[in-house]
């Protein structure tokens, strides 16, 4: 009898176990569904750009941890040498990477996957219908990876 108690027992804390770990989050980078899981994200913006808080919304919906920061944007757009033609109102950093402006979760999730040997990616100016900006999208989504010489290639149409 307290053979079959010893099993049962053993039996039930490996069950709760299994259980436990199973209903637990974690903290990787693996892609889930449509979004990274659990990825901490610092976005800096302007104190008055109302589109940037859109766009922490929905990084947040995402997945994503996002900690904000308001801050002198031309001086974040230096230090990560973000070319001019390729600017927009936000950045957001993700580990060694920048994301520039309304980029859609798919080309994030495609930097987090591949992490190419780049500065970062952009998705210039502020185009109708990204992530984060009112209306309708007007055709594909450009979004242009950043190479470590500053030098600009397409690195996905969405």
């Amino acid at each position: 009898m307290a053979g079959k108690r010893l099993y049962f027992f053993i039996i039930l804390i490996l069950s709760l176990a299994l259980i436990t770990a199973g209903c637990s989050k974690g903290n990787s980078n693996a892609i889930t569904g449509n979004s990274v899981a659990a990825d901490s994200v610092t976005i800096l913006k302007d104190s008055s750009c109302g589109c940037c808080d859109v766009y922490v919304s929905y990084m947040v919906k995402k997945g994503f941890n996002a900690d904000t920061k308001t801050t002198n944007m031309e001086s974040v757009k230096e230090k990560y040498g973000i070319p001019y033609s390729m600017r927009s109102c936000h950045t957001t950093v993700i580990g060694d990477y920048f994301v520039e402006g309304h980029v859609p979760i798919e080309a994030v999730e495609k930097l987090m996957l591949e992490k190419p040997d780049i500065k970062g990616i952009a998705l210039p100016g502020m185009p109708s219908g990204s992530p984060g900006m009112p209306g309708s999208k007007q055709g594909p989504f450009i979004v242009y990876a950043i190479n470590k010489d500053g030098s600009t290639s397409e690195f996905m149409r969405i």
